[in-house]
């Protein structure tokens, strides 16, 4: 088995956030290399309980492998976090005193170039967390419309050249099918104008993970899941999300601001009715990498960690 190799980002701070309590009961929903999930395994006693969530198989094997002596009970499950709700009901669990979500593509996905997620390395274009998916980069690309291509690598790109980007490649596309990334990117680099290619960050960089995030549906099932996940906080549980661009970070912000809220009756009414009351406390501002990860590891340079605690 390959080696899975991935750097947790906001470690330290995402396990002082959650403040373990040694016979809770914590699941890590984007489990990975079962970095975040063995620093909080390590705080918990015989009586704890981690539930650790992924839909990539490596993700899943190399976790095992790192948890294999951790002292509490330890349940692994293959799935994706939107089905949060059924896999605690699978385990008889009904609330639990920690969730955790790391959000984005892993080092490994990034640094495997089979799995057609980067575009530094040449690969087939595949980009699905999950591989037994059966849409893959390769089909949207090959198959979208011009003004789905733009939408998607503007919106979730936030992408300026979308438009060009798309027309290149519907252009490219009719010569041969576009099947690598190396080509992908060749089409990107053509597309966007060769002063902006001198300047700021890799030409390819918004397209691609337009691209990701459209292909694994990413932005689709955060809101609920932010949502599903705070309902299954015990009295005084806290959820740590972190994300890794504007998009995500606005979704996980509103998600909790939501469940922080008291009253959302209109202004014009002067006695509340609809009897809503605040099931989250914010726990301060966003917290940031420090200098000295951001060092170490500079792909956690865009990370930002929200912490809220689930009210009595």
């Amino acid at each position: 088995m390959e080696e899975f190799r991935h750097t947790s980002v906001l470690l330290k701070e995402t396990v002082q956030a959650i403040a373990v309590k040694p016979k809770g009961i914590y699941v890590d929903c984007t489990l990975g290399g079962g970095g975040h999930a063995a620093q909080i395994a390590g705080l918990l006693d015989v009586d704890g309980w981690l539930i650790g969530i992924d839909q990539d198989e490596a993700a899943l094997s190399a976790s095992k492998l790192r948890l294999s002596d951790v002292r509490c009970r330890l349940s692994i499950v293959k799935g994706n976090f939107s089905e949060l709700d059924s896999i605690l009901a699978g385990l008889n669990i009904t609330a639990v005193d920690g969730i955790v979500f790391d959000l984005g593509v892993s080092s490994h996905q990034l640094d495997t170039a089979k799995r057609g997620f980067s575009y530094m390395q040449d690969g087939p274009l595949d980009m699905r967390m999950n591989p037994n998916q059966p849409f893959s980069a390769y089909e949207l690309i090959n198959t979208y419309s011009a003004s789905e291509l733009t939408k998607i690598i503007g919106e979730y790109g936030e992408e300026r050249w979308a438009k060009r980007i798309a027309d290149f490649i519907i252009k490219a596309r009719q010569t041969a099918p576009i099947a690598s990334t190396a080509r992908l990117v060749e089409i990107i680099k053509q597309a966007v104008p060769s002063a902006v290619r001198r300047e700021g960050p890799h030409p390819a960089k918004r397209t691609f993970q337009a691209i990701r995030i459209a292909v694994n549906k990413e932005l689709e099932i955060l809101a609920e899941a932010f949502t599903a996940a705070g309902n299954k906080l015990a009295p005084g549980g806290r959820i740590c999300i972190i994300t890794f661009h504007s998009l995500e970070d606005r979704i996980a912000k509103k998600a909790l601001q939501n469940m922080a809220k008291g009253c959302i009756c209109l202004p014009q009414i002067p006695l509340c009715i609809c009897n809503n009351s605040p099931k989250l406390k914010l726990l301060g501002k966003v917290i940031l990498p420090g200098e000295d990860e951001l060092y170490l590891n500079p792909r956690a340079r865009s990370a930002e960690l929200r912490v809220a605690e689930k009210l009595g």
